[in-house]
C-alpha cells in the first residue's frame, strides 16, 4: 500500500503537461503528493525545462542507443529519489523489463481513446480519435490505467467519457480530450492518495 504523501516519479517526451498540471496542485496545497523526479528521454522536451522551473529534479535518460541501460538507470535514478508511483505524461518510449518489475502495478497512464479498442502500438494523438471517428462511435474517452508490458494493455484503474459530435474532426475531438486530461490525472491521484481508489496489487 502507497503511503501518504504519494511520492511521484513523472515520465514525459514532450510537454508533459498532465505532468506539470499535477506539479501544479501539490504547490497549490491540492494534492498530497510530492513530485520527486522527472525524466524525459528527449533532451529538447519543455517538460524538463518546465519541471526545472517548478524545481521539480529532472533529466534525461535517452533509451535509442542502448534500451538496456537507459532501463537500469531509470530504475535505479527513480529508486534513489524514492519514488513509489510513475506517472507517464506523454511518454512515446516503452518501458523495460526492469522498471515494470520494479513498479509493477505501480506505473499509470493516461490514453486518449476507449481501451481496448483503440489503443496498442502507434495508436496515440491524432491517430486514436481518427480511428474512434471512422469506427462510428458516439462517445470517446480517457482512460487511466497501469502500465505492464504491452502498450495500452494494463488494467483501467477510471475513465472519462467524451460524447464525440457529428462535426467532429480528430482535430475539434483531441482538443477537447486533451483539455480535460490535466484535471483527470489530478483527480484520480487525489482518490488513490485519500484511498478511495486502491490501485491492485501488483502480481
Amino acid at each position: 500500500m502507497l503511503s501518504r504523501p504519494l511520492k511521484l516519479g513523472f515520465l514525459a517526451s514532450g510537454n508533459g503537461s498532465s505532468a506539470l498540471a499535477i506539479v501544479g496542485a501539490i504547490r497549490a496545497g491540492q494534492l498530497a503528493a510530492e513530485a520527486r523526479l522527472l525524466v524525459s528521454n528527449n533532451r529538447g522536451a519543455q517538460a524538463l525545462a518546465s519541471a526545472a522551473a517548478a524545481g521539480v529534479p529532472s533529466l534525461c535518460v535517452p533509451t535509442q542507443k542502448d534500451p538496456d541501460a537507459a532501463d537500469a538507470r531509470l530504475t535505479d535514478e527513480m529508486r534513489a529519489r524514492g519514488v513509489e508511483l510513475i506517472v507517464l505524461s506523454g511518454y512515446l518510449r516503452h518501458l523495460g523489463p526492469r522498471t515494470l518489475a520494479a513498479y509493477a502495478g505501480r506505473i499509470v497512464n493516461i490514453h486518449p481513446g476507449p481501451l481496448p479498442e483503440f489503443g496498442g502500438a502507434g495508436m496515440y494523438g491524432a491517430r486514436v480519435h481518427a480511428a474512434v471517428i471512422a469506427a462510428g462511435w458516439t462517445a470517446s474517452a480517457a482512460v487511466i490505467h497501469l502500465v505492464d508490458e504491452e502498450y495500452d494493455h494494463g488494467p483501467e484503474l477510471v475513465r472519462q467519457v467524451v460524447p464525440v459530435a457529428a462535426a467532429d474532426t480528430p482535430e475539434t475531438l483531441e482538443a477537447r480530450v486533451r483539455a480535460l486530461e490535466p484535471e483527470f490525472f489530478v483527480e484520480t491521484l487525489r482518490r488513490i492518495a485519500a484511498g478511495d481508489l486502491r490501485l491492485p496489487a501488483a502480481g
